[in-house]
């Protein structure tokens, strides 16, 4: 094998899985974490960890938003050791599952655009975005389990049909 050709194999079998994910950048709202690294939401108090096979949860008690709460929240960590990151805050009432989309109503008046995704039925979500912000919000319209709100960064993503 000429020396062009190794360099270039090897180069191509570091990438078969032996490279270690790059969790995004950190990012925080109202004191709370959005995206970064697993260090970054324990120094924030989620210290609740569990490991799973694809991802590793990070879980606290009591956090508010907007004003509003206590909530349970937690971050999804990408990986086992939660090495690849986060890019999510989920937040939600253990007890009514309701109590989420009192936010939404908040957001709306304190001039939060609001957009739709979805058939109304299945799986659809409120998505709250303001000029500026480096988060938008989401919330489960039809889930039938414990309703979330997600707050993620801005990306710039499609919102739905917008109101």
């Amino acid at each position: 094998m000429k020396p062009g050709s190794i360099a270039a194999v090897a180069l191509v079998l570091t990438g078969c899985g032996g490279e270690k994910p790059v969790p995004p950048p950190a990012l925080s709202f109202q004191g709370l974490p959005v995206a970064g690294t697993v260090a970054d939401a324990q120094r924030a108090g989620f210290t609740r960890c569990l490991d799973f096979a694809a991802n590793y949860r990070c879980r606290r008690a009591g956090i508010r938003i907007f004003g509003a709460g206590p909530f349970e929240a937690a971050v999804d960590a990408r990986g086992r050791d939660g090495a690849g990151g986060f890019d999510q805050l989920t937040i939600w009432d253990e007890r009514d599952q309701h109590a989420v989309s009192a936010i939404g109503r908040d957001l709306v008046r304190r001039g939060w655009q609001l957009c739709r995704t979805g058939q109304e039925d299945r799986g659809d979500q409120n998505v709250y975005t303001k000029a500026g912000s480096p988060v938008r919000i989401s919330i489960d319209v039809t889930y039938w389990g414990k309703r979330r709100l997600r707050v993620l960064p801005e990306r710039g993503q499609p919102t739905g049909a917008c109101l």
